[in-house]
């Protein structure tokens, strides 16, 4: 039997949802975030599987069973989505990066997008009907959801991300024309982009269009990302003879990753602790620490690790539901910029390793916990995005390092296209509305 799932806001007794409509939802109608009934426990035969993909197969599996898609359907999508180099790098001190940038835009949400654009696109199929995904980025979550669900004929994709607030490089990763994609340009912050998805995906009328979200407010965004606690668990024991239950250090801003690591743990995984790493929007930290009231969100402070400027994260309210566990298993701390390109420049030194910014936020959060006393053994500090992604920042940090990778260099001659709209969610709606017609019937891609 596959999970099922209830609302962070239900009340008690209220009748759980079965996978399906938890996906296609996205938020449940109450505006609340779908977190299982109960956390299934890992099965014996994870610590067998032989590649990132058997591994997603076993877990993904026994929370789902066959999403209703048949076992060899399932199968099938899982291995093509999962289908990207995970890699554990060693640094001095007791300390691995988990490469997870290995995939098409170059950051680890490229695993959780394509899953969840294969399982989504082969359900509508199955129904005879289509969907308009409504995503609100910080930087890598809409590049990855374009990629992963441009061309699926049975979805079409408006990405919101906030002007002036994500890198050059990523602006183009979000912009660039793909079949069925539409970059939406908002003059706002990041804050204002998620309060204007989430409030289009809880208006009626345009739920008639059929809505959904790929942000990690999606359980099915939010489930494969157990996969790289439990992969680097395996790799760290395979590779180096490690035993000890590690540390790990999450770059943290909407808490997707964090909170699936603790769902991991909790299903059994030998896991120490986590560290919550964040920039200057670190609400979170100071409510670990019981500095802040929940729900009292600050506005969102811009930073060089942008993909994490989050001021009111979504996935706290899943935490918030298992406070208990969240605040045994987290603890948390901040880096501002002078931490975090010193810490790019100290890899770059004492290990040659070039980290993205937000890579070197978990780095730095690692030290500071050590500096005080805990953190100690071995540490895993997920490597969320590519050096190349952010050069600009990465050269302030080690003056004539200037990373690239060749996915990027092919976005130079890439056409672009972007529509600018207010932070106002009547406008977004409005917006939806006059493109309905067009998706509804299949005449016009979006974009």
């Amino acid at each position: 039997m596959s999970v099922q799932f209830r609302s962070t806001r239900a009340e008690a007794g209220s009748a759980p949802v079965r996978f399906r409509e938890a996906l296609f939802r996205g938020l449940a109608p109450d505006r609340g975030l779908y977190v299982p009934l109960s956390i299934p426990p890992l099965k014996d035969s994870w610590v067998n599987a032989g590649s990132f993909q058997e591994l997603g197969l076993d877990v993904l599996g026994n929370w789902l069973g066959d999403a209703e898609l048949g076992p060899e359907t399932f199968s099938r999508l899982v291995r093509e989505a999962l289908d990207i180099p995970v890699k554990l790098r060693p640094l001095s001190g007791e300390r691995w990066l988990l490469e997870l940038h290995h995939g098409p835009t170059l950051a680890f949400k490229d695993f959780a997008a394509r899953f969840m654009g294969r399982i989504m696109n082969a359900a509508l199929a199955q129904e005879g009907r289509r969907l308009t995904i409504v995503v609100a980025t910080s930087g890598d979550t809409g590049s990855a959801v374009a990629a992963g669900f441009s061309g699926l004929p049975n979805v079409r994709v408006v990405l919101l991300y906030p002007a002036g607030r994500v890198s050059p490089l990523q602006e183009r990763q979000l912009t660039v024309s793909r079949p069925g994609v539409q970059a939406l340009r908002v003059h706002g912050d990041f804050d204002d982009c998620q309060r204007m998805a989430k409030d289009v995906l809880a208006d009626a009328e345009l739920q008639e269009q059929g809505l959904s979200s790929a942000n990690s407010i999606n359980i099915a965004r939010l489930l494969p990302q157990q996969l790289y606690y439990l992969w680097s668990l395996l790799l760290l024991r395979r590779e180096y003879g490690i035993t000890a239950e590690p540390v790990f250090a999450v770059p943290s801003g909407n808490l997707g990753n964090l909170t699936a690591g603790v769902w991991a743990a909790l299903s059994g995984a030998p896991v120490a602790s986590f560290i919550a790493a964040h920039n200057a929007n670190d609400w979170f930290v100071r409510w670990l620490a019981d500095g802040e009231e929940a729900g009292a969100f600050p506005a969102t402070v811009p930073t060089i690790s942008n993909a994490m400027d989050v001021g009111a994260p979504s996935n706290f309210e899943r935490l918030q539901a298992i406070e208990a566990d969240t605040k045994r298993l987290v603890s948390g701390q901040s880096a501002d910029e002078a931490a975090t390109l010193k810490r790019i420049r100290l890899t770059w030194e004492e290990d040659g390793v070039a980290v993205c910014p937000h890579t070197a936020v978990g780095l730095e959060a690692l030290e500071r916990q050590r500096q005080a006393g805990a953190a100690t053994g071995p540490a895993i500090v997920l490597a969320t995005a590519a050096a190349a992604k952010f050069p600009e920042v990465v050269s302030r940090a080690v003056p004539g390092l200037w990373p690239t990778a060749p996915e990027l260099d092919s976005l130079e001659d890439a056409v672009v296209s972007s529509t600018d709209l207010t932070a106002d969610s009547a406008e977004l709606k409005q917006y939806l509305l006059s493109r309905g017609a067009d998706w509804a019937d299949g005449s016009a891609d979006v974009g």
